[in-house]
C-alpha cells in the first residue's frame, strides 16, 4: 500500500499514538485529583463538626492546590486533544484488501473494457469539442469569463438543453431505489470536514469566510451529513439518496488543452448517488453503484472503460474506488466521468452516524455501530457533454443527440441541423 506507507504518515500515526498515551495519563491524574478533592470535601465537613478547625483548613489548602493542578491539567488536555484531532483528521482511511497496490494513476489497472471503442475514428470526429461547440454556438466561455473570470463555462441554446438533459437522465436512471433530495450547496466547516475534504483540501474549495460557509465540491458532502449525529435503525438500511447540484472546485488545471472547453471548470453540474449501509451490505452496494455508473455511460453509446484505483491514487477517505472513463476522440484522451467509492466507516466516524441492530426477535441489541457510506458520481455533466459532442460529431459539423437523451431535448435530435 504505497501511499499509506509514506514516512510523513508513519510520523503522524506515531505522534497520534504518543499524544493519545499522554492524554490517557493526564485523564487518569485528573480522575485521581477529583477523587481526592471529593474525599477532602467530606473530611472537611466531618472535621468542622468535630471542632478540629486547623485540620480542616489544612485539608482545604490541599484541596485548593489540587484544584489549581486539575485546572492546569485540563488546559493541557484541551491542547493535546486539539493536536490529536488535527493529526487524526489528516490520517487516511485503510484501503480494502482488494484495492490494487500502486503509487500513482499509472498503476491503476483497467478491469473492464475498452467497450464500444471503434477501430478507427474518421477525421471529422477528431475535432476538439470546444471547436465544434464554438461553430454551433452552443458554448460561450468567452462571455462566461467576462461574467465570472477564468475557468467558468456557459452553454447556450441546444448546448444548455443538452447539459440539463444529462442531469435529468442521470436522476431518472437511479430513481428506482434512490430518494431524490434538493440539498443546500453552501455548507458548514463541520459538514465539509465530515466527508474528508477538510482540513486537507481547504485550498481546493471556495469559502464564504464571513459566514463560515463553503461551496460544495460535490453533492456527496451535504448528502453524507443528512444523518450526521443520528442513530439509524438497521431495519431501515441501506438508505439510498441522490441529488443533482452545481459543484464548485478551485481546479488547479494545467496549461494547454485540458483547461479549454468543458474539461475543467470551477463550477459544473453533477448527479450524485449515495448509500448509508451496514458493513455487510457495502460490498453488494458497491457493485450495484458501479453497475449503475457503467449503465449510464453505456446507455449514451459512448466508448468507456472501468478502472480500479490503486492505493497510491486513492483519495484520503476512500476504502475502495473505481472510475468510469470515456474516450474523447477530439481531445484524444480518456476522461474520468464517474468515480464510485466505498468509505467504510471513515466518514461516519467524522459525522457520528451510527445504527442500532436488532436480534432475530426484533429486540434491540446493546450498543451501536458506525454505518458505512458509499458514493458515486451517477453523471458528471462537463466531460460527458464534451464526449458526446466529439463522438457524435457528423461530417457536416452537426452533432447527433444520443437516443437516450432525446426525451429531454424538446424535440432536438441533431444539434446544428
Amino acid at each position: 500500500m504505497t501511499r499509506r506507507r509514506s514516512p510523513s504518515l508513519v510520523d503522524d500515526v506515531e505522534s497520534a499514538a504518543r499524544i493519545d498515551s499522554e492524554l490517557r495519563d493526564i485523564n487518569e491524574r485528573r480522575d485521581a485529583i477529583r477523587a481526592r478533592v471529593n474525599s477532602i470535601s467530606k473530611d472537611v465537613g466531618r472535621l468542622r463538626r468535630d471542632g478540629d478547625v486547623a485540620a480542616a483548613e489544612e485539608l482545604q489548602a490541599e484541596s485548593k492546590e489540587l484544584g489549581a493542578e486539575e485546572k492546569r491539567l485540563a488546559s493541557a488536555s484541551d491542547e493535546l486533544s486539539a493536536r490529536l484531532r488535527d493529526l487524526l483528521l489528516g490520517i487516511p482511511n485503510l484501503p480494502h484488501p482488494d484495492a490494487p497496490d500502486g503509487g500513482s494513476d499509472a498503476d491503476n489497472p483497467v478491469v473492464e473494457g475498452p467497450i464500444g471503442l471503434p477501430d478507427e475514428y474518421p477525421g471529422y470526429q477528431r475535432v476538439p469539442h470546444w471547436e465544434t461547440a464554438a461553430e454551433l454556438g452552443i458554448l460561450d466561455n468567452e462571455r462566461a469569463v467576462k461574467i465570472s473570470g477564468s475557468m467558468f463555462t456557459m452553454q447556450r441554446g441546444a448546448g444548455a438543453t443538452l447539459a440539463r438533459a444529462l442531469c435529468q437522465y442521470g436522476l431518472d436512471l437511479n430513481a428506482d431505489v434512490h430518494e431524490e433530495l434538493r440539498v443546500p450547496t453552501l455548507v458548514t466547516t463541520a459538514t465539509l470536514t465530515a466527508t474528508g475534504q477538510l482540513p486537507k483540501f481547504a485550498d481546493d474549495a471556495f469559502a464564504v469566510e464571513r459566514d463560515d460557509l463553503w461551496c460544495i465540491p460535490t453533492a456527496e458532502v451535504p448528502l453524507t451529513s443528512v444523518y450526521a449525529g443520528e442513530t439509524l435503525d438497521d431495519t431501515d438500511l441501506p438508505i439510498r439518496v441522490m441529488a443533482y447540484s452545481p459543484s464548485y472546485r478551485r481546479e488547479a488545471g494545467s496549461a494547454g488543452r485540458d483547461t479549454r472547453g468543458m474539461l475543467r471548470a470551477h463550477e459544473f453540474d453533477k448527479v450524485e448517488i449515495l448509500a448509508f449501509a451496514a458493513p455487510e451490505q457495502a460490498p453488494d452496494l458497491l457493485d450495484d453503484m458501479v453497475g449503475r455508473a457503467v449503465k449510464a455511460i453505456a446507455g449514451l453509446g459512448l466508448p468507456y472503460r472501468l478502472v480500479d484505483i490503486c492505493t497510491g491514487d486513492m483519495g484520503q477517505s476512500h476504502h475502495r474506488s473505481l472510475d468510469v472513463e470515456v474516450y474523447a476522440p477530439g481531445a484524444d484522451d480518456w476522461l474520468e466521468v464517474s468515480s464510485i467509492s466505498w468509505f467504510s466507516d471513515y466518514q461516519a466516524r467524522r459525522a457520528n452516524i451510527r445504527f442500532k441492530r436488532h436480534d432475530e426477535d426484533g429486540k434491540p441489541v446493546k450498543g451501536t455501530e458506525f454505518v458505512h457510506t458509499l458514493n458515486g458520481s451517477a453523471l458528471a455533466v462537463p466531460r460527458v457533454w464534451a464526449a458526446i459532442v466529439e463522438n457524435y460529431r457528423n461530417e457536416d459539423g452537426t452533432v447527433t443527440v444520443p437516443e437516450a437523451l432525446r426525451p429531454y431535448m424538446r424535440g432536438i435530435e441533431r444539434i446544428g441541423a
